[in-house]
């Protein structure tokens, strides 16, 4: 039997449902020796608060960081922004934490974002106008959909110890994204941020500049080869594996167009841990919050703006990603997000102190809808409203967006009875999911999480 414990922890909304909280509390309680970002790239943003007021939002290392000893790994296949990393470590460093960049491998096959990935990538978000996918900007998407176009041009971390190497695929980069531009935005009213992304992808000496700040991380950070990557999935101890965004944005499940260039999913994780010949059984813990959120565009049914006063002090709307909106809980959502992750351990659930507030929160059982999409829904017999959505077959996407287009113009039925309390809403969910929930979060920091079941 394994002496190392797997763990991953995989978001089942559209993001934001306080991953970065249950890192750091099962770091603490677990004792996890490692963090394994396993998807995604520096789009993540998960939030920790501790107790003594310092706040860090964890975009590419764990988020279990606060923690003495505790190490990040990066691991293939996750898109790396290595400028983005050198930033975020300036921040740990003003959070307290001095030596975040002595305690990150990063697997040495990851693809590696570049200025020129993020240039284009907002540049195509800025010119769907009002129709914007909700990219966060920073070139995960542009990296991932790149690559697949052209993949003798894709920049690994490894290439960045051979600058004569990166810089020539770094030109060829620049140039062939560049062909793919005129100099006129399609939306003219957002001219002026797309020519300064433009002058990226016209800038000759942008890669030299860049490849030169490259260094300082790949000095701290050199390329862990394949062999140290399978001896830290091998050690004694826990390792967590931290799931960025949600099921519901993942790339083939999700409801395309609005989704990640990345996959959450069990898979995932089993994947990575094959990859380093790590056998050992993978505890997948499912999180949520007590009711529905969404940063950027793309359905959220149960959305209402009465619920704007729930508080949200590192979530503003704005920016690349858009308005962050909130929404009732969703029995519908949350019974399509179960059945398209697999079979889970238990639940984890943040944000239980929201109850007893101003505005009840309502359970979303069904929703009303025309006839127009009745290949990707279930309805009741009585009722004829909708009662479950349908995931298609793998990589349908067209099914995906069928669905996406049925969201977007369901209206929410509601059950009769707000939600009494926190206890009554977990009550509920174990009900809906046939989960028990194990933990459950009454507020921002690890102190506040509460063991609401025997944890295995």
């Amino acid at each position: 039997m394994s002496s190392t414990r797997l763990v991953s922890l995989l978001g089942l909304g559209f993001g934001d449902c306080g991953k970065g909280l249950f890192t750091d509390y099962l770091c603490r309680h677990w004792g996890a020796h490692t963090v394994v970002r396993f998807n995604g790239g520096a789009q993540a943003g998960h939030n920790v608060v501790l107790p003594d007021g310092r706040h860090h939002t964890f975009a590419q290392f764990g988020a279990g960081s606060f923690v003495p000893g505790v190490v990040t790994l990066l691991a293939y296949p996750v898109i790396v922004h290595p400028t983005a990393l050198l930033v975020e470590d300036a921040w740990l460093r003003r959070a307290g934490v001095d030596d975040a960049l002595a305690r990150i491998l990063i697997d040495g096959r990851c693809r590696v974002t570049t200025p020129f990935h993020q240039a284009a990538g907002r540049m195509r978000e800025l010119q769907r106008g009002m129709a914007a996918h909700g990219s966060c900007g920073v070139g995960v998407g542009e990296t991932a959909g790149h690559g697949i176009d052209h993949p003798e041009q894709i920049l690994r971390y490894a290439d960045l110890v051979r600058p004569a190497v990166a810089l020539a695929k770094l030109e060829l980069m620049r140039r062939t994204l560049r062909a793919g531009f005129g100099q006129a935005c399609a939306e003219p009213a957002n001219q002026t941020a797309y020519d300064a992304e433009l002058a990226v992808l016209d800038d000759t000496s942008m890669a030299t500049r860049w490849l030169a700040r490259t260094a300082e991380l790949i000095r701290q950070a050199p390329p862990a080869s394949h062999a140290q990557v399978a001896q830290r999935l091998h050690l004694p101890g826990c390792v967590l594996f931290e799931g960025a965004q949600g099921v519901l944005l993942d790339e083939w499940r999700g409801f395309h167009p609005h989704t990640t260039w990345s996959s959450i999913h069990p898979g995932s994780v089993q994947a990575v841990a094959t990859d380093a010949g790590q056998h050992a059984r993978i505890e997948h813990l499912g999180i949520l919050r007590s009711y529905m959120t969404r940063h950027g565009n793309g359905p959220l049914p149960t959305c209402d703006a009465l619920l704007e006063h729930l508080p949200e002090p590192h979530n503003a709307s704005g920016g690349w990603q858009g308005r962050f909106r909130r929404g009732h809980p969703d029995a519908l959502l949350l019974r399509y997000a179960l059945q398209v992750a697999g079979p889970l351990d238990g639940l984890l659930v943040s944000h239980l102190d929201v109850f007893g507030r101003e505005r009840a929160l309502r359970w979303c059982t069904g929703y009303e809808a025309d006839a127009t999409a009745d290949d990707v829904c279930a309805r009741d017999p009585d009722s004829g409203r909708i009662c479950a959505i349908l995931p298609g077959a793998p990589h349908d996407l067209a099914h995906q967006e069928r669905l996406g287009h049925l969201l977007a113009r369901a209206t929410p039925h509601y059950a009769g009875e707000p939600i009494a309390d926190a206890a009554s809403f977990v009550a509920q969910l174990e009900a809906l999911s046939g989960l028990p929930v194990l933990l459950g979060s009454h507020g921002p920091t690890h102190e506040a999480v509460r063991k609401l079941r025997l944890l295995p």
